[in-house]
């Protein structure tokens, strides 16, 4: 059975999303430990997900391994997420693939995220056949909702959801001195996005020090670790982007910088006109909160864009639905058929294993012309037929235990035990 236990921004707390996010990497390995037969870990700044292909463990004991694994007691775990079980798995993640759960409808990095977590699973060794079948499946959705619908087209990505934020206290994107702080997988979105708005001053500096091959790819100016705290306080824009799980930019940093010329953010505006601003897309946070607190610093953090994402484009929104219902369906409806291939194999097996012992038979006896042989073939055929469209119909409509229990009531017939649903699926 297919299991998902998802913590995303519609259930759980920012604080929770990023104490679950801090050591993702230690989750899959523990559940397969613990009998799961294949675990991939979907973690992003505004969603924790663990999809698992469960064997002898259920979902209380999937919980248990993520509270164990993340040191968070089940306590706080409660009411903080959801449990989705097999049919809705597929329409959960290709939703989510689509980006129809994002903040932002329809943004753009969460596909690639998907991508990334499953060969993540893969270098772990966490995947299983039915895992790498549904991930598949979802990339498929998510490029056909991206094909034939609008939707991300009408949704923004965070990061230009941020910058957009931001625009209510730039007057002049080319006069801003930016600091991007982070080399990872938002970087260059960040970095494109900062010159869709005419950013030009902009340097940037990795705590992991791959900040120099970066700067040379991109055609920009790497802080260096002697540099940044200097360069962190002559910044009026500074963004971080990094997987790090510990903050990159705090009061220390900032403190000697910062200038006394705070103004109150106008009605409905997150950001007030202040010397610096500060913008974290970091999840665990890369930012200490304590900036907010200086004088003529302002902090924009994702829980901030959050609150401020806009409104579902619902036309394009509901298309993309359809198309990830069909997706989801259709991804049903071929693991419904796997779970009874074992049985029609089965009975094939045994009803022609049959017909052979008798056409040879039949041969001894001077069946010389194949007349005989011919009938029983076509009768074999005849009568395999009816048993096989009954075992898919039974399948779709989630009764295929009913064929494989018939099998072994009418015929003493086991399926190969080996040869699971899950591996059968396509």
């Amino acid at each position: 059975m297919l299991l998902c236990v998802t913590a995303s921004h519609k259930t759980a707390s920012f604080d929770l999303l990023e104490r679950l996010s801090r050591h993702p990497e230690t989750v899959a390995p523990t559940l397969i430990e613990s009998g799961a037969r294949g675990a991939v870990v979907l973690s992003t700044c505004n969603r924790f997900e663990t999809y698992v292909e469960t064997g002898p463990i259920d979902s209380d004991a999937v919980l248990d391994v993520i509270a164990q694994t993340t040191g968070i007691p089940a306590e706080d775990l409660d009411g903080s997420y959801r449990v989705i079980e097999d049919g809705r798995v597929a329409e959960h993640l290709f939703a989510v693939a689509s980006g129809l759960e994002s903040v932002v409808s329809g943004e753009g990095e969460i596909a690639g995220q998907v991508r990334r977590a499953l060969t993540g699973a893969r270098k772990q060794g966490t995947t299983s056949p039915a895992l790498e079948r549904l991930f598949q499946r979802a990339s498929q959705a998510q490029r056909k909702v991206k094909n034939v619908t609008a939707l991300q087209r009408a949704g923004r990505s965070l990061v230009r959801l941020a910058l957009d934020l931001a625009d209510s206290r730039i007057a002049d994107w080319s006069a801003e001195r930016v600091l991007l702080i982070g080399t990872g997988s938002y970087a260059a979105v960040t970095l494109a996005a900062l010159r869709e708005h005419g950013a030009v001053d902009i340097t940037v500096h990795s705590p992991s020090g791959r900040g120099e091959r970066f700067a040379k790819k991109h055609g920009i100016r790497m802080v260096s670790a002697a540099e940044y705290e200097d360069a962190a306080r002559r910044s009026s824009l500074l963004i971080t982007c990094t997987s790090v799980t510990e903050p990159v930019l705090g009061p220390a940093q900032l403190q000697r910088g910062a200038v006394a010329t705070e103004q109150k953010a106008p009605t409905g505006c997150p950001v007030a006109h202040r010397s610096q601003l500060v913008i974290d897309l970091g999840m665990p946070r890369n930012v200490d909160p304590a900036v907010a607190q200086l004088e003529g610093v302002s902090l924009l953090d994702l829980e901030t864009i959050r609150l401020h994402a806009p409104l579902e484009e619902l036309q394009a929104t509901d298309a993309a639905r359809a198309v990830v219902r069909e997706a989801a369906e259709d991804f049903r409806a071929i693991r419904s058929r796997a779970a009874v291939t074992p049985g029609v194999v089965a009975l094939r097996t045994h009803i022609f294993g049959l017909l052979e012992s008798e056409i040879d038979r039949a041969r001894r006896r001077g069946d010389e012309d194949g007349l005989v042989e011919q009938a029983m073939r076509h009768l074999a055929g005849v009568l395999l037929h009816t048993p096989t469209t009954r075992a898919h119909e039974l399948a779709a409509a989630g009764r295929g235990d009913e064929f494989l229990t018939a099998l072994e009531t009418l015929y003493g017939l086991t399926p190969d035990a080996g040869e699971s649903p899950a591996s059968a699926t396509a």
